[in-house]
């Protein structure tokens, strides 16, 4: 049976196993799950995973659920995934598995938040919370300083000084891309200051292209329908 991917190309995670399956030739069949239609939550998808949550796998009678350990999973599952991306190497790995854990309660809690409580509550049906995206913005920021002194302080052109990228790059660069969903003057301000960063996220897009701009492509979709939305009702006001 072929390998199946629950996904919502919305959705950051979700691009990331995208983009890896794409970029290491892995046959799979794409299974869109549609966050904001609520699919997430159906009887069905809850016996994939019963954290009603994408990204999920299905490979013959396996199931899997969470990013990183399908990521994981499949760079180990598949023959032809190239060491860089999870490698063999046992130092290597675990610093790579420290990065994955601090990345869900830091860089991913901060832009998750705020991108939720500023664009995409409404498309929800939730009400956006200004106190929740300030609280989230201070985190994100403090989150890209960390990569920078921590992670990007090295000579190389991706985390912890590699100079090929690994399923912790793909997994965070994708988390960040999501910032496009913001305002221009503010994904400006966030980013501004984070010169390696934004080389970084470059990097790592030239090196999963172009499968990468092909799987966000829904996410800058969504993008130019936002900001002809926000004209829409400026015009209507005026």
């Amino acid at each position: 049976m072929a390998l199946k991917v629950y996904v919502d190309r919305i959705s950051q995670p979700s691009r990331a196993v995208l983009i890896f399956c794409k970029v290491n030739g892995i046959a799979f069949e794409e299974v869109t799950v549609t966050l904001s239609k609520r699919q997430q939550l159906t009887p069905e998808f809850k016996e994939i995973n019963p954290m009603g949550k994408v990204p999920a796998i299905v490979d013959g009678r396996f199931k899997l659920f969470e990013s990183h350990a399908i990521l994981i999973y499949l760079s180990c599952a598949f023959p032809g995934v190239a060491d860089h991306w999870y490698p063999a190497d046992l130092s290597r790995r675990a610093k790579i598995h420290s990065v994955l854990d601090w990345h869900h309660s830091n860089l991913r809690r901060g832009s998750a938040l705020l991108v939720f409580n500023t664009v995409l509550a409404p498309l929800f049906g939730r009400t956006p919370d200004p106190q929740v995206a300030s609280e989230a913005e201070m985190l994100l920021s403090k989150s890209l300083s960390k990569i920078e002194s921590v992670w990007l302080k090295g000579n190389g052109k991706f985390l912890l000084g590699g100079f090929k990228p690994s399923i912790a790059d793909l997994s965070l660069v994708c988390e960040i891309t999501q910032l496009q969903l913001l305002d221009e003057k503010d994904r400006n301000r966030i980013l501004g200051p984070h010169l390696k960063v934004r080389e970084w996220i470059e990097n790592t897009r030239n090196a999963t292209n172009p499968q990468f701009d092909e799987v966000h492509r829904p996410l800058y979709k969504l993008k130019t329908d936002l900001i002809k939305q926000g004209v829409e009702k400026f015009t209507s006001k005026m």
